[in-house]
């Protein structure tokens, strides 16, 4: 089985958060907190701090707290996702995207009013817990199972 770990970036901006476009192999575009696959060698905070910046180029300069975790897994398929998201405590810098993979398009900020709206095209182990943590209700943990051989018509169920 392949395994992922992935951090994500909790970037606060007025009442929301930063989000990124990202440009899927099916073309659809997909919202998510800034972050990616931590690279081997480098700690979950250093991969982090590293994705936001190649995403965004904004710098964090401190991270608060492990916001949540969530666990993936893909039996179908063969994979486990790992991920953790951590709260930023704080970010220097200006907007850049140089993201060296390709796949980020576009960096907004984004009022809690407007993110679950962009984050519903994102799979549920992405908007459920970044919903549920801007509405300050989320768990330690959560746990998805993804049914089928491929990602986008597999059926997903949330493990309570």
């Amino acid at each position: 089985m392949r395994q992922w770990l992935v951090g994500g970036a909790l970037i606060r901006h007025g009442d929301g958060l930063v989000l990124v476009g990202n440009r899927r192999r099916d073309r659809s575009l997909e919202w998510t907190p800034p972050g990616g696959v931590i690279d081997h060698g480098e700690t979950l905070l250093e991969g982090l701090a590293r994705e936001v910046q190649e995403e965004t180029g904004l710098v964090v300069t401190g991270w608060s707290d492990l916001a949540y975790s969530v666990t993936v897994d893909a039996p179908d398929m063969g994979w486990q996702l790992r991920v953790e998201a951590w709260e930023a405590s704080g970010v220097e810098g200006e907007i850049v995207i140089a993201d060296p993979d390709g796949i980020v398009e576009e960096v907004r900020h984004v009022s809690a009013a407007d993110a679950p709206g962009l984050l519903q095209a994102s799979p549920p182990w992405v908007h459920t817990p970044v919903g549920e943590w801007l509405d300050a209700c989320v768990e330690d943990h959560y746990r998805f199972v993804l049914h089928g051989t491929q990602r986008n018509n597999g059926r997903i169920d949330r493990v309570r």
